[in-house]
């Protein structure tokens, strides 16, 4: 599992109130007691089939620990996911050419052949992804 170090947590009566991402000044220590290094743990995912969840704090240990949790993406929610990913980079592309068309340049223009095969694009890996389970979605590379 790799770590995370510089963090530091701030605990009192058992519960940890506040986290920085840096050491507290040498005035901060001594005048709130609590202070203590932490490091943040993250578990070995598999990237596109699993993600990194909400975190507790394990006080017991030295240094402390921030843990994330994971848990594993269900092919619908990848396909989701990487749906409207498509569906986003085809709305770029018509932003982009219609920002062209309105901008101060007389040379620039929309290019109806760009948007087209922007569409075209979009459309094919759309098809492909709804059919895929999660290894034909690796090897998509999308």
């Amino acid at each position: 599992m790799p770590t995370k170090t510089g963090y530091w947590i701030r605990v009192k009566n058992g519960q940890v109130k506040d986290v920085w991402d840096y050491k507290p000044s040498a005035e901060k220590l001594a005048s709130e007691p609590g202070w203590r290094e932490a490091v943040e743990v993250h578990p070995d995912i598999v990237p596109g089939r699993e993600i990194y969840t909400t975190h507790h704090f394990n006080i017991d240990v030295e240094p402390a620990q921030i843990v994330w949790g994971s848990r594993s993406v269900s092919i619908e929610e990848r396909r989701e996911i990487l749906i409207s990913a498509q569906k986003a980079a085809y709305t770029a592309v018509v932003n982009a050419e219609a920002a062209r068309e309105v901008n101060d340049n007389p040379a620039d223009f929309y290019d109806a052949e760009v948007v087209a095969a922007a569409k075209a694009t979009r459309d094919a890996n759309i098809a492909a992804i709804a059919a895929a389970t999660h290894d034909d979605l690796d090897a998509l590379g999308l």
